[in-house]
């Protein structure tokens, strides 16, 4: 298992939830960090003090992860302060919870664009320089959804569908390099996406309860260390969906 001390991280999504979760986590490895956020500042910025204030260092960077201009952009910058990005966390997402029958072509477009073509925006930008150094992670939050269908609704299953099937191309084209890419399918953890749908119930999960966001960023520590797994699904969804 590698160490991570000196590595560069980006994470989508980074300022709440799993996101947050996974760049302490991976701070405390001494990575250095670059905390991606879409609107909230004031959490984005509490994520990057308590990492300084243990020692550690980090960055925020507002962009919008669903344009290509405002990703390079973002790059840039964390280029510019870190030097480089080692570590690819794509988190950013969405949920958009309505019934099927309600789901309009643009629910449809805003989904896929914030969750899988956010994430297809980001690997291509930081992926080839990776590939240059002969090093490099790439880590993609999927969900349960795109195994089981979930209980938000088919578009937002698709769009998880589609981040595993982008980290198995992936995966796939850049094993020789020095590159890995991998996903993590969590179900129902205990963050603020889950507020507001009926349908989440921690009876749906065996084991009783939801999950953590510290558990999920376990996973992305394992997947940030070892290089030789690739092109594989980690699941942490409490036995809902077993494989």
């Amino acid at each position: 298992m590698e160490k991570l001390e000196g590595k560069v991280a980006l994470v989508t999504g980074g300022s709440k939830g799993i996101g947050r979760a996974i760049a302490l986590a991976l701070a405390a490895e001494r990575a250095s960090v670059v905390i991606n956020y879409a609107n909230d500042e004031k959490a984005a910025e509490e994520v990057v003090e308590t990492i300084e204030r243990k020692g550690g260092k980090a960055l925020a960077i507002r962009a919008d992860v669903a344009d290509e201009a405002s990703v390079k952009d973002m790059v840039n910058k964390a280029r510019a302060a870190f030097g480089q990005v080692d570590i690819l966390v794509n988190n950013a997402g969405i949920t958009m919870a309505k019934p099927w029958q309600q789901i309009t072509t643009e629910n449809w477009n805003t989904i896929i664009a914030t969750n899988l073509t956010s994430a297809f925006l980001v690997t291509k930008e930081v992926v080839p320089e990776m590939v240059e150094r002969g090093w490099g992670r790439v880590i993609i939050l999927s969900s349960i959804a795109a195994q089981l269908g979930g209980v938000v609704g088919p578009h937002y299953a698709a769009s998880k569908a589609g981040l595993i099937g982008l980290a198995h191309g992936y995966a796939a084209v850049l094993a020789k390099t020095g590159v890995t890419v991998n996903a993590i399918a969590p179900a129902l953890i205990e963050t603020g996406m889950l507020a507001g749908n009926p349908n989440i119930k921690k009876e749906l999960i065996p084991v009783g309860r939801f999950g953590e966001p510290e558990e999920v960023a376990d996973a992305a520590l394992l997947l940030a260390r070892n290089g030789y797994m690739t092109g594989q699904t980690i699941n942490i969804n409490g036995g809902w969906y077993m494989s």
